[in-house]
């Protein structure tokens, strides 16, 4: 990568459209199954139809307790399509709409639908279609948090991730049906319809290995005490969960935060810089060869106690002083170490400075640490939020991300990811 000349004039800094266009004149499978959150299966066909999609809604006997098959053959001027075989025994719904669609989403997936679809189930329209598609299959789980912690469904879970043939669009945290709340409730309309829009809109990253970073290192000072800092691991989470929703291959290396493993994606936990490190090494291999691509969003500490002290420091009045020595620079060790265009490196600066130096802070690190693209982003606007205001810079360019949930940026930045790889950049 030959480093830009500092001289050059800088250039405009655009902000990514809002508007997407990947369900535009595409053709989408809603299949709704028997959950109180059917209701906002109805906000999902809306907003899918609002996007240029053309939507064929599957409905199961139970899902019509909670919602009428008027309702959806209303807003898509389409009948609703409930058993296996039409009137009169002519053509199977089932395997014509896993030929032509584009995509399917089970909106909402109950536990029952989880566990059919795992055991390769067909005995009714929406488990033969998930046996049949050709496309990419989503499915938003909705249940009771005991149900969604149940063994059975924990087992159902790995088994289609294993499998890679269902993507997994939540759950998330929150108030279910019965006021209790937990792991287990829909993910929001909105959510689900970016995530379609995603898969459908951007390159494929099918068959790239991707490593990803997340969260905080964790110094020891002695047995009971560390120096840290306060990345949630949100952002290197979003990243690696929507990576593996577009077919990528991903490995995340996590610091020590409490956030569930997304779904097909295989995790390493590490405490300290050093045990990030080790780990980093052991998935690239010496010559980097293990992956295509690695994304650093984890916070590593700069520093790190010389000599972390084997039992708990006592209370003194004298009070303490620590001696600090310089962790390992581990994304300018990566750099160093790549020879050619492989794997593709992308860091995160997180400052407290203003756009403009921000920019050409991240535009140095770039440089010294001989990366491809730096995330830099606001410690006010992103340590601890769900959402983030972001700039993408490159070598000579920089683009805005202004403030939206972790998953869109997420989204944004893997969009940038897969343009550079199929373009060969690196």
């Amino acid at each position: 990568m030959q480093p830009p000349d500092p001289s050059a004039p800088e250039t405009a800094i655009p902000v990514f459209p809002a508007e997407r266009t990947g369900l535009d004149r595409r053709s989408v499978v809603v299949c709704v199954t028997g959950s109180v959150a059917a209701y906002k299966a109805v906000l999902v066909v809306r907003r899918l139809l609002a996007e240029g999609a053309s939507v064929t809604v599957v409905s199961s006997r139970s899902a019509e307790h909670f919602v009428g098959a008027s309702t959806f053959s209303g807003l898509t001027g389409r009948p609703v399509l409930t058993d296996m075989f039409v009137a009169g025994g002519a053509g199977e719904p089932h395997v014509e709409l896993g030929r032509d669609s584009d995509l399917v989403l089970v909106v909402p997936a109950t536990a029952d639908a989880l566990a059919r679809f795992a055991a390769g189930r067909a005995d009714d329209l929406t488990s033969a279609l998930v046996l049949c598609a050709r496309c990419p299959v989503l499915v938003a789980p909705a249940m009771h948090p005991s149900m969604w912690h149940h063994p059975a469904t924990a087992r159902n879970v790995a088994q289609l991730a294993a499998d890679g043939r269902v993507g997994f669009i939540g759950p998330v945290e929150g108030e279910v049906a019965s006021g209790d709340v937990g792991m287990g409730r829909m993910a929001e309309p909105d959510d689900i319809v970016a995530t379609a829009n995603a898969v459908l809109a951007s390159a494929s990253l099918r068959d790239v290995r991707l490593l990803v970073t997340a969260g905080p290192t964790a110094e020891d000072i002695d047995p009971v005490r560390y120096i840290g800092n306060r990345s949630s691991g949100k952002m290197g989470f979003a990243i690696a969960e929507r990576a593996a929703l577009r077919g990528a291959t991903v490995t995340l290396i996590a610091g020590p935060v409490a956030l569930p493993t997304p779904v097909g994606v295989q995790r390493i936990d590490v405490r300290s810089a050093e045990a990030m490190r080790t780990a980093l090494w052991q998935v690239m291999g010496r010559d980097l060869s293990g992956i295509d691509a690695l994304v650093m969003a984890a916070a590593v500490a700069d520093f790190r106690p010389q000599t972390p002290s084997a039992e708990k420091l006592h209370r003194s009045a004298k009070g303490l002083t620590l001696e600090l020595v310089p962790n390992p620079d581990l994304l300018a060790e990566i750099g160093r170490t790549r020879r050619g265009r492989r794997p593709l490196l992308v860091g995160f600066a997180l400052g407290t400075e203003s756009d403009e130096r921000a920019v050409a802070t991240a535009r140095s690190k770039l440089m010294e640490k001989r990366v491809d693209l730096v995330i830099s982003n606001h410690a006010d606007e992103s340590i601890g939020r769900d959402d983030i205001r972001a700039m993408l810079v490159g070598a000579r360019s920089c683009d805005v991300i202004e403030q939206a949930p972790k998953r869109v940026v997420a989204d944004r930045i893997l969009d940038r990811l897969s343009a550079e790889l199929s373009q060969g950049n690196g």
